[in-house]
């Protein structure tokens, strides 16, 4: 007598939802393939930063209580987390007390605490704290503010690497601590896929857009984010508002309040400096590069990402994932090919390593682009119009957090071949990994309901599962 088989829940879901996104492919006989500009209309309007005293900006009660605590990574596999927070009146310190058990926080880890001074502003006591040898996929609670006024949080590790592992990303960009800022925090927050890590790809505080580049906007950002940023790692990237550079005030030295109040596991992945780096994560090999450092040849970034790129082993972590700041392929009249000299250096590295989705922020609105490389051209050929390309990663821009400056609305026209969805609104996204060859990705804008998707796609692993993916071939497919 044969035995019937059971499927796990996670392949159900999988199948579900593969099943889903057929059915509605399959409704849309009429539909046309050449990319789709999204009719959805929000109010062309200037993004409004939240006052001062906002409760978002609240500073926490009691004497020297810590305040913009937030994590990231702390090593290569994800067995170290940086904990990170500022104390207002004195250093305190700088002692994490931290356990699997709420209330018998019986480890500790000591950090170190450092202050800046920009222009006429102090910082406040800035703290950073690694702790290590933690195990995968285990809840931690941690305190600071140790002999003063303890805080506690908490967090989940990620499972151990490997091929297999489900895990799932949020995508954030361009925040900014405006209205639309704290609209999408929250939408992120409450979507039900549950995003576990965000990765954030670039300008956090817009502190620059103020007078004298006021890092009392710091300060507030840091505040803001904390409801998220203590109790889940956001994966760090500069973007050009974080670079502060600004001679007429004294102030020469790039990215001074971004790595004074950022710290990443740079030196872990073999790189020299924090603006540069890679961690693994479940089932996700991640590289974050700099648009705003040097990248060209002989130079520190390129020969870091030269020697990284073939380190990466694809039968454990399948899925290879890209941040940086500014687009390679963007189809807003903002911003047009600023990153076309980089694209130009390390393109052809993304293809012949098959990186999976680059995401890029600077833009302030939302783009994915179909899988399409323009490797070929060399200056001479004329071979200049990117084309179709399977082993290419498909290139999203979702620079549309919130920031200051509101949405790039001005569009090219006609939409180009590459450019498969584009829509000028605030929102987030959730990469959804679920196993070595399927991961499943929303964009969610901040005007629709929680669980609703505006833009989707199924990705298909270049390494592991390298279909065509295609809205033109996913229709002809059907028929």
């Amino acid at each position: 007598m044969k035995r019937s088989r059971s499927i796990s829940p996670a392949v159900a879901i999988l199948v579900a939802e593969a099943l889903a996104f057929v059915v509605v492919l399959a409704s849309l006989p009429g539909q046309t393939f050449a990319g789709k500009t999204s009719a959805f209309v929000r109010k062309d309007e200037k993004a409004v930063d939240m006052p001062l005293d906002s409760d978002v900006f609240r500073v926490p009660p009691g004497y020297n209580a810590p305040q913009q605590v937030h994590i990231t990574q702390g090593d290569c596999d994800g067995l170290a987390v940086i904990v990170s927070w500022v104390t207002p009146d004195e250093p305190g310190s700088s002692l994490v007390l931290y356990g699997t058990s709420e209330n018998d926080l019986i480890l500790s880890a000591n950090g170190k605490v450092e202050q800046y001074r920009y222009y006429n502003y102090t910082s406040g006591y800035i703290h950073h704290c690694t702790i290590r040898n933690l195990k995968y996929d285990t809840v931690y609670y941690y305190a600071v503010g140790v002999d003063q006024t303890l805080r506690k949080f908490w967090f989940t590790t990620p499972p151990e690497v490997g091929p297999d592992v489900p895990y799932t990303f949020g995508l954030i960009g361009d925040l900014g601590q405006s209205f639309d800022s704290n609209n999408t925090l929250t939408h992120y927050e409450l979507n039900p896929r549950k995003g576990k890590t965000v990765l954030f790809v670039g300008d956090l505080s817009y502190a620059d857009n103020y007078l004298n580049h006021d890092n009392v906007r710091w300060d507030t950002w840091g505040r803001f984010i904390e409801r998220c940023a203590a109790y889940q790692p956001w994966i760090w990237t500069a973007g050009n508002h974080e670079i502060d550079f600004a001679p007429d005030i004294g102030e020469t030295e790039p990215f001074k309040p971004y790595k004074h109040r950022f710290h990443v596991p740079y030196t872990a992945s073999g790189s020299t400096a924090a603006l540069w780096y890679s961690i693994k994560r479940a089932s996700a090999y991640i590289i974050v590069l700099s648009s705003y450092s040097a990248y060209g040849k002989y130079t520190p970034q390129f020969k870091w990402l030269e020697a990284e790129l073939p380190k990466v082993n694809r039968s454990q972590t399948p899925w290879l994932i890209v941040l940086m700041h500014s687009p390679w392929y963007n189809s807003y009249n903002y911003h047009y090919m600023e990153g076309e000299t980089m694209r130009v250096m390390y393109e052809p590295w993304f293809v012949n390593y098959k990186v999976d989705v680059v995401f890029a922020g600077h833009v302030h609105a939302y783009e994915r682009s179909e899988r399409i490389s323009n490797v070929a051209y060399n200056i001479v050929n004329g071979q200049c119009s990117p084309v179709p390309d399977q082993s290419a990663p498909v290139y999203i821009t979702i620079g549309d957090g919130g920031n200051q400056e509101g949405l790039a609305t001005n569009m090219t026209e006609p939409q180009p071949n590459y450019s498969a969805f584009r829509e000028a609104s605030f929102g987030h996204a959730i990469f959804d990994i679920k196993n070595r060859t399927h991961a499943y990705y929303s964009w969610h804008r901040n005007e629709d309901g929680y669980a609703v998707e505006a833009d989707k796609m199924w990705f298909t692993n270049r390494f592991w599962h390298p279909t065509e993916e295609s809205s033109a071939y996913v229709m002809h497919s059907l028929h």
